[in-house]
């Protein structure tokens, strides 16, 4: 299992508060932080592009990655439809993915990892991240290529802000160390194997919207008003919060008694709070909800009907 790090401390090739260890290995070998498996990635990714690793790492740290021999395909996040997250519950979105590879590569081995992560902003150097809390889970079809199945975890109160409400990008690697110590004072590069492949694909993250309905009096007389009230918000991940989404059209959606189709009376819009309200006139029994079809940072939700006995 990979436990979560705040912070990841670099020293000499990577000094590893807490390294990770593929799940196979976690009963033997401690378990280490994500955020430090990721800064063990990036400094092959520096060594493999800048030669010897610089003076983020050890003096004692020599050589450059050599190539492995792998290619990633058939890559799907979340099968292929947009993460939505809220405040504060974890979100846990699927992640599968084959590897083709010379026979030379073992994806079971134990100082081999392979990943699949989604950035935001440059691959090198990304605005922000998300990996999963526990390494993948790869099967060999045949001596050249793995099914691998992972996931993507995240934490929104520790990893989100509102920026991150859009297409992320999905890259993937492996890394052979050989038995290279990842955390050691001195690491020989040139005796671990390195691959990266990016854009795999792409997946959309969302802010969790809520609707409410609240329709009144409840019972009326066929013929009067029935005042319609509602209001549309989204989490704020820069808050914690949930907060009004303002100048949106949602529909008011009615379904008669004992019918299980909504029709659409009208679309109006939210105001600055993300408050609705509108009024119709009482026809018959049935159930009056808003309907809101979403944007590309915000999903499509509807409010439960509110029945109103109409006499």
């Amino acid at each position: 299992m990979r436990i979560r790090a705040t912070v990841a401390a670099v020293t000499g090739a990577l000094a590893l508060s807490a390294l990770v260890v593929p799940a196979a290995q976690a009963a033997e070998t401690p378990s280490y932080g994500k955020q430090d498996a990721r800064a063990a990635a990036q400094a092959v990714r520096q060594a493999d592009a800048d030669g010897p690793a610089r003076s983020t790492f050890a003096a004692g740290d020599t050589g450059t990655p050599y190539a492995l021999d792998v290619t990633f395909s058939n890559v799907k996040v979340n099968n292929g439809k947009p993460i939505v997250a809220g405040t504060t519950n974890k979100v846990t979105a699927p992640v599968t993915y084959t590897v083709t590879h010379s026979e030379d590569v073992d994806l079971m081995a134990a100082d081999t990892w392979v990943d699949v992560e989604l950035y935001r902003g440059e691959y090198g150097n990304p605005t922000n991240f998300l990996i999963g809390d526990d390494w993948p889970v790869c099967t060999a079809v045949s001596a050249t290529v793995d099914t691998c199945k992972g996931t993507i975890d995240i934490y929104p109160a520790e990893e989100l802000t509102n920026a991150d409400a859009t297409t992320w990008k999905a890259a993937g690697y492996v890394i052979d160390w050989n038995d290279q110590e990842p955390y050691g004072e001195e690491v020989d590069f040139s005796k671990v194997g390195y691959a990266e492949q990016d854009a795999l694909t792409t997946a959309k993250l969302q802010r969790f919207s809520k609707l409410t309905v609240n329709a009144s009096p409840e019972p009326v007389k066929k013929g009067k008003t029935i005042t319609v009230t509602g209001k549309l918000s989204r989490a704020n991940w820069d808050r914690g919060t949930y907060n009004g989404y303002a100048n949106q059209s949602v529909k008011l959606q009615f379904r008669k008694k004992g019918s299980s189709t909504y029709t659409t009376l009208k679309t109006i819009k939210t105001n600055t709070y993300g408050a609705l309200r509108t009024t119709v006139t009482a026809a018959t029994d049935g159930y009056f909800r808003y309907r809101f079809e979403g944007t590309s940072t915000t999903p499509a939700v509807s409010a439960t009907g509110d029945f109103v006995d109409v006499q």
